[in-house]
């Protein structure tokens, strides 16, 4: 079967990290099949020889068939399930969008790259490792970073408050435009359309005081 490509969002497996900073990919993920039930195609698959949640999802909005992966790994060990259903179907790195949590970006904010670093993410430098190349898109979404960096830990891996939360439920729908403009016309277009969401966000918040 012909894909367009694979869709990983990162998290951590189990209800102990259900909702938390770091399982942002997790959620979009979800978004996206609650989605794909209502309008779409979803098929699981068997993913237990990947070490991963694995489904083959055909959506209007994402211009054809793609796979959707959720490591059961944990975080650190992400690249030992993404790059395991990569090989198996053939595909390339070029193919795979990665979403993820974002510290560097506040509370709302999307972007959407190609490539670069790992800015300290442990679940992208384990896939990097594993691909051996960065040269993979990212959607990435933002959760906003604690004043003292020995807190990230705790910070990552809590909920977000009010009105916090909403901001990033706002973030999660705003994804699924993000990756259909990506879809249709290519990196510009979904670059564009998630700094676009981004703005979009923070003005609809701005007296929420939504900023950690």
């Amino acid at each position: 079967m012909e894909y367009r490509g694979v869709l990983a969002g990162l998290g951590n497996p189990g209800p102990k990290y259900a909702g938390t900073r770091h399982n942002a990919g997790f959620m979009l993920v979800d978004r996206l099949l609650d989605i794909a039930h209502l309008d779409g195609e979803v098929s699981e698959q068997n993913g237990r020889r990947f070490n991963c949640e694995l489904y083959r999802v055909s959506l209007k909005q994402l211009g054809g068939t793609w796979l959707f992966v959720k490591p059961l790994t944990f975080m650190n060990l992400s690249g030992e399930a993404v790059q395991p259903v990569l090989a198996w179907h053939k595909l390339a790195a070029k193919d795979l969008v990665v979403v993820h949590d974002e510290l560097d970006l506040p509370p709302g904010s999307l972007r959407f790259k190609f490539g670069g670093g790992n800015a300290g993410h442990n679940g992208l430098k384990s896939i990097t490792q594993q691909l051996g190349t960065p040269d993979f898109y990212r959607l990435r979404i933002g959760i906003g970073h604690p004043k003292d960096r020995g807190e990230v830990t705790g910070w990552v891996l809590n909920r977000m408050p009010e009105p916090q939360a909403s901001m990033c439920a706002d973030a999660i729908e705003a994804c699924v435009d993000v990756l259909s403009a990506f879809a249709r016309k290519g990196l510009e277009s979904a670059v564009t359309e998630a700094n676009k969401a981004s703005r979009r966000i923070a003005a609809l918040h701005e007296d929420e005081g939504g900023r950690p």
